[in-house]
């Protein structure tokens, strides 16, 4: 009995023991959230951990050097910031220029009983040439996306519904004059798209105006042509309205957009038609409620275009647009033009919505255009693309008397209007002179790219931009910085050339 109770007592204590040391062992840890790979998407796609979102981050940055262009791509002449470039002057032309880019992005999705919910975003900074010196801090920010899509429903800044076929970095390095694509700024805009089946889908689009808005032109104004009612033969063509320019004229209406289009396997193909409001301000100058208005006018624009994709991964694509009163929507609404000739010629040339004088309707600007392109993939490092596109620009016969009444004094153009002799007083048309605004241009290049590993980019792109001048023969153009005053409107052209190398990463 005792030799039991001993071996009893022995097993508490060591059950006691044992308790006391299992009480004193650490608690085993929760097991560690690993970022898992998501596969509901694509490539580059992982679990948010603890969600069930899934996120892809991504960006670039690019190198871009420029020759005869500027501002990111843009031909001198061609715009705004580039029409001083056009002189060809030592002082006042850059041959070359560079753009340095960073930029990166998010891509955000889940599912949800509306289908996928979508949050995407792409920002960033760079230093760009003319429009910025080139010193260290000396950067623009920018952003091109920050849209929102669910259940049909496309919110934020995205590219144009009306868009359709574009050649803009894919197929080339340039910033294209010949298009009013929005893929490279983006859009303000309120979508909703409808998926028919095997592919077809429907959108509506309300979106800003302000970006395809080339100025409806009071003609009244002195110095209509010219940025900020100062007339200056660099700034002639920017149809800004005197003073005011095109975004101020009033935000009645966003642009109606409607399209259709099919996804296949073998490519896409759509039609977009387009309203847009190319209402004027008040008549003359100063704006004032007192001076009544012309009535409102809508323009409108029709699309159709699409993109073949061919064996061994070659792909082609075309576009066609027409408008009336919309042209920011056949070419850059910033595609006015100016390019000398040494200081014997100049071609020139501008976009407008419409033009209207004191007690005149609008007369609405008819503008058609199209681009292609092709690239052939030679192999997984090398491609070649060959890209090109037209604009033709055309006043009626109306409008055209409102701008020539508003010629330098001495011009020999009819003069149906009267008080505007002056208001464009840069230009003198002289006898022989086609005495027409009319224009047209185009553009055509081909770039090659090697990628020597993935998503690192290597390539040339070269250039030829020709300018079909308004106002062609004999005339005066005023003296225009260190150029003097020149004596024949010609058409112009000038060779480009891009060099870019850019590294990718999950764009």
């Amino acid at each position: 009995m005792r030799l039991k109770a001993s071996l009893l007592s022995v097993a508490s204590g060591l059950a006691t023991v044992a308790g006391a040391q299992a009480a004193d062992l650490p608690v085993k840890a929760a097991p560690v959230q690993y970022v898992k790979i998501c596969s509901l998407y694509g490539d580059g796609f992982y679990y948010i951990p603890g969600t069930d979102t899934c996120l892809k981050m991504g960006g670039y940055v690019r190198v871009q050097g420029e020759y005869n262009a500027g501002a990111g791509g843009n031909v001198i002449g061609t715009i705004g910031v580039e029409d001083g470039q056009a002189r060809f002057t030592r002082d006042l032309t850059n041959d070359l220029n560079y753009r340095v880019r960073g930029a990166i992005s998010w891509d955000v999705r889940q599912q949800t009983e509306y289908g996928t919910l979508r949050t995407y975003i792409r920002f960033g900074a760079e230093n760009t040439t003319p429009a910025n010196t080139g010193g260290g801090t000396t950067f623009q920010p920018f952003w091109d996306r920050a849209f929102i899509q669910f259940a049909g429903f496309t919110v934020g800044r995205s590219r144009s519904f009306f868009d359709l076929f574009d050649y803009f970095g894919t197929y080339t390095y340039t910033n294209p004059r010949v298009d009013g694509d929005t893929n490279e700024t983006g859009q303000n805009l309120w979508a909703y798209t409808v998926q028919f089946g095997n592919g077809f889908s429907g959108s509506l689009s309300l979106e800003d105006p302000a970006v395809r808005k080339a100025g409806t032109i009071d003609a009244a104004v002195a110095g209509f042509f010219a940025a900020n009612g100062v007339v200056s033969p660099d700034n002639a063509f920017s149809l800004n309205g005197g003073a005011a320019a095109p975004t101020a004229f009033g935000f009645r209406m966003p642009d109606i957009v409607v399209n259709g289009r099919v996804d296949q396997a073998w490519g896409f193909a759509g039609v977009s038609v387009a309203l847009h409001d190319a209402s004027g301000g008040y008549y003359g100058a100063p704006n004032s409620v007192n001076n009544g208005h012309p009535a409102d006018k809508l323009g409108w624009a029709a699309a159709v275009g699409g993109r073949l994709l061919l064996p061994g991964g070659d792909s082609a694509g075309v576009n066609f647009v027409y408008g009336v009163g919309a042209t920011g929507f056949v070419g850059s609404n910033s595609a006015n033009s100016q390019i000398y000739n040494a200081s014997t010629s100049v071609g020139v040339g501008w976009l407008s919505d419409g033009i209207f004088t004191s007690g005149t309707d609008i007369e609405l600007t008819r503008a058609w255009g199209f681009t292609t392109a092709y690239e052939h993939v030679w192999n997984p490092r090398w491609k070649t693309a060959f890209y090109g596109g037209y604009v033709n620009i055309a006043y009626n016969d109306t409008a055209t008397g409102i701008i020539n009444s508003a010629l330098a004094a001495g011009s020999i153009c009819a003069r149906p209007f009267a008080g505007l002799v002056g208001n464009l007083a840069a230009v003198t048309a002289l006898p022989g002179n086609s005495c027409s605004p009319n224009f047209s241009f185009y553009q055509v290049g081909s770039r090659t790219q090697f990628n020597p590993v993935p998503q690192l980019d290597i390539g040339l792109d070269v250039l030829y931009t020709q300018i079909n001048t308004a106002y062609k023969g004999p005339g005066t153009y005023a003296a225009n910085g260190s150029r003097p005053a020149v004596t024949l409107f010609d058409d112009q052209g000038v060779w480009s050339v891009l060099m870019r190398w850019q590294r990718n990463f999950y764009p």
